[in-house]
């Protein structure tokens, strides 16, 4: 059997599984590190209090995003990840009426989406998409059984089935809140961004993602549609509103700001535009045809 040598000191205290302060070693060698070793005696203090440090700073961390996520607030707002797809599922709600809405769905996720509503005491008013996914099943037709007076809603031009067929302007309102619905087609036909503009949010779905945004090679995806899309109906809201995406396959952040497209502001669509022969040229210029 191998254990890790800080293992008495660790809360990672699994057989087989590696941390990240030391490498596992026999357990006859870890309790000579214990007993003999008068360096060892020396080092083990100083890993635990490493990772004890290291715990703490979880801890902290833990506690800001809980303020972040509305906590205590007059909003209610969570991040949701499902891990196979990478998508981003939303829950925003008024905490005095417990009116709540939720974005982009996926059907794997339906129990946990499920059991997070009802342990804040919120009432689902409306499970709503971006825009019809590739990657995945979206959860709102099982998330209707589990609240019966759930509406689902999409975008009219996305030909899909739900209670309300969006299109550009309409508002969905949530207790004191109210979303603004901004048609962003170009990954698809039916794309839509949800402005929450009393939180200063916006939930781009593929539209524009961190650093990079969706595809326009399938699904009535076209290239132009989306740059303009992006330029006119995100870049164009104030700088200090921040950007939800339904995905980010980067690891680099689960969220951007949109005063960061000056510094970024062409990377998002040099994929889709060279795909498609379109190069980008210097800002107020646009896209040219080579």
């Amino acid at each position: 059997m191998a254990t890790c040598r800080a293992r008495l000191f660790c809360c990672f205290n699994i057989r087989g599984i590696h941390c990240s302060v030391n490498k596992p070693t026999s357990l006859t060698a870890a309790r000579k590190l214990q007993t003999s070793n008068e360096k060892s005696r020396v080092e083990l203090p100083r890993l635990s209090n490493l990772i004890l440090t290291q715990r703490n700073r979880n801890y902290q961390f833990f506690r800001n995003m809980s303020g972040f996520a509305g906590k205590d607030k007059d909003y209610v707002f969570r991040q949701l990840l499902e891990y196979k797809s990478f998508t981003y599922s939303y829950l925003l709600a008024d905490p005095d009426t417990k009116e709540a809405i939720l974005i982009d769905p996926v059907i794997e996720t339906v129990p946990r989406d499920t059991k997070i509503v009802k342990d804040l005491g919120l009432n689902l008013k409306y499970a709503i998409n971006t825009h019809v996914h590739a990657d995945h099943i979206t959860g709102t037709g099982f998330l209707k059984k589990q609240f019966p007076t759930c509406k689902s809603a999409i975008s009219a031009e996305s030909k899909a089935d739900a209670d309300i067929k969006l299109k550009e302007g309409d508002k969905l309102t949530f207790g004191k809140y109210e979303l603004e619905v901004r048609s962003t087609p170009g990954h698809t036909n039916g794309c839509i961004t949800y402005v929450w503009h009393d939180k200063e949010m916006a939930f781009t779905g593929d539209a524009l993602l961190v650093r990079g945004c969706g595809r326009t090679d399938f699904q009535e995806g076209n290239s132009e549609t989306l740059y303009n899309s992006v330029h006119t109906k995100i870049f164009s809201l104030p700088a200090n509103y921040t950007l939800y995406p339904a995905h980010d396959y980067t690891g680099i952040a689960t969220l951007v700001k949109v005063l960061r497209r000056v510094q970024y502001r062409y990377r998002p669509l040099v994929k889709v535009l060279r795909r498609d022969k379109y190069r980008y040229r210097p800002p107020g210029k646009g896209p040219q045809k080579r």
